[in-house]
Order: structure tokens, then sequence, then C-alpha cells
């Protein structure tokens, strides 16, 4: 199975979400070379005067992708948005996904992410604006509507292809709901029926067989992971597997630790020191869910200052557990 967004054909229909904080270079990386379709920047501000931050600037559009190189922005100004988009194509960006889905309370605030579903006029000046200001495909990221007795998905679907925009991918939640109760995938399927352009599911995704029964209740060209990547960033390639293939590979203990060590090396590789030890703490912590009942390894990893002793933690931990085992 393939997915096609504009003129760029996806070697496979399962994405990796955009997640500030989590899908870095390094996420990314790791991510693809396990077999993802596709994965998305995390959300830049469209305050392009904001981009000279560190950790803004690590957000931008890089080599290190490859194309399409997508690029989430995210604002509530339309005419930011639009100069933001401009700049990220001119930076190499071959798609740019608008963010109208996070449910955060720091992007709400600022009637940014999914506080803007409760303003279509306001969704459709900001969608027309991005797409005329750019010459690559405009997609949207979004959520249901604004609470359950809000849910305006069909007409900001149907009004967005309209527009131009070239996909849209739905988390079947709306932003009171957060991440809270089941997601909706009838009403996703609805809009798949409403529209040409293609739809991708998102939320609750955390298993092939999920993803698959998703794809054929809805109708969906493709799926979106997010938290069920979280220290398995193969998901998305088994995911991939399954569609193509109906089975996929599983992970075992070794091949964990080989994922885990050669994420570790990366960010050790694309950051400074402070910051990668820093980073690596959240990506592990996810990594050792089932490996660390007592938290134990955790808290010692967590306490450690350099990248060597973060790697010889995790060898020595999974060496001694296969020493365990063999005994």
């Amino acid at each position: 199975m393939s997915l096609k967004i504009g003129p760029h054909k996806l070697e496979n229909p399962v994405l990796l979400a955009p997640m500030a904080g989590v899908t870095d270079w390094p996420m990314r990386e790791i991510a693809r070379q396990l077999g993802a379709g596709l994965c998305i920047s995390e959300m830049v501000t469209a305050k392009t005067q904001l981009w000279e931050s560190t950790k803004s600037s690590s957000r931008l559009p890089t080599d290190l992708d490859p194309a399409p190189r997508p690029v989430q922005i995210a604002g509530a100004d339309p005419s930011e948005l639009a100069r933001a988009a401009a700049l990220c194509e001119q930076m190499g960006a071959g798609i740019i996904d608008i963010n109208m889905g996070c449910p955060a309370k720091k992007v709400c605030n600022r009637a940014a992410g999914s506080a803007l579903l409760a303003d279509e006029a306001l969704v459709y000046r900001i969608l027309e604006k991005v797409v005329d200001a750019v010459n690559v495909p405009v997609t949207l990221k979004t959520r249901l509507g604004t609470d359950p007795e809000n849910k305006n998905i069909l007409s900001i679907a149907t009004n967005a292809e309209q527009i131009g925009i070239q996909a849209i991918s739905i988390h079947g939640r709306t932003r009171a709901c957060r991440f809270n109760g089941e997601a909706d995938y009838q009403l996703i399927g609805e809009v798949v029926s409403s529209i040409n352009i293609p739809v991708i599911a998102n939320g609750d995704i955390n298993t092939p067989e999920k993803a698959a029964m998703v794809m054929q209740r809805t109708g969906a060209a493709g799926v979106m992971i997010g938290r069920g990547a979280w220290g398995r960033p193969w998901l998305p390639g088994q995911i991939a597997d399954y569609l193509d293939r109906g089975q996929y590979q599983t992970f075992s203990r070794p091949k964990i630790k080989e994922v885990l060590l050669s994420h570790l090396q990366l960010m050790h590789r694309h950051y400074d020191e402070y910051r990668a030890v820093r980073f690596a703490r959240k990506h592990v912590g996810w990594y050792l869910e089932g490996f660390d009942p007592g938290r134990q390894l955790r808290k010692k990893f967590n306490q450690l200052e350099s990248a060597i002793s973060q790697t010889q933690l995790i060898e020595n931990h999974f060496t001694a557990l296969e020493a365990g085992e063999a005994a």
C-alpha cells in the first residue's frame, strides 16, 4: 500500500505524527530506519522572530531529513502562518502541515492548535493564506471539533479540500476530550466518504492489528501514529508490514536493546552532551517500560550526566538480563 500527497508518493501509508518535544531528528531518523512512511517535524511556531531560539531553530527544515521533508507550523494569525510557510519552503520543506489539532493549554491559550476549530471563518482564512503562499502541498492536522457537542469536522474538511488542502489528518477526539475516552472512527469514516483528498486516521492506534481495523472501518488512506510510538519507534514499520503482507516482525529484548542503543547514539551525536543527556532521559524511560518494573534503572539513568555513562548503563542492564535468563 502507498499514499500520495500532492506529487509525493510515500513508500507506505503510515505516518509518524508531529509531536513537540518528541519527534526531533533522532526520533524521526530511527522511525524512518524502522519503516515509517513519513515523519513530520515537531511543531514550529509561526512567529518567525522566535526562530533564532535554540528550540525553534532545531525544528526548522534540515538536509538531515530526506525529501519531501514535511514541516508542521502552528499559530493563529493567517499572515504569520503564510510567511512562516513560505520561509519553510525556501529552506527545503516539501510539505507544509498546519496544526489545528494540538489540545495543549499553552497552545490553545494563544487561540492556536485545536482552539482554532471554534472559529471556522478564521480556519478558512488561514488555509487560504498558506495555500496561496507556497508551491508545495499543504496538509492539515486537526480534530473532530472543540467539544462533543460541537463536532464540525465535516464542514472543515469539505471546505479545506475546496481551498486546496492536499491531505487531512484527523485525530478522532475533540479538543475538550484531549486524550480521554475512545477515538471516534465512525466520524472519520464519514469525512472519508465526503471528500476526495486523502484522509489519515489518528488516535489510539497502538498495534498493527488496530491500524488495520481503523483503515478498514474508516476507509482512510493512511494512519498516523502518535503516542503509540513512544519507546516503540518500530511500530509504524510494523504497521506498514502488516498492511502490506498481513504479518510483521516482533521485537525481542535483544532487538529492543539494539534499537534503544542506536537511538541513544543518534541523540548523543546530534546534540551537545548537555542537551543529549537530558533528551535521552525521556525517550529511554519509554523504552524501559516492561524492563524496569521498580523504576530503579530509570532513576539511575536520570542521574547520569554523560553520554558514555548512559550508554554503559543500558548495555550493562540488558547484558545482566540476558545473563540471568541464561542462568
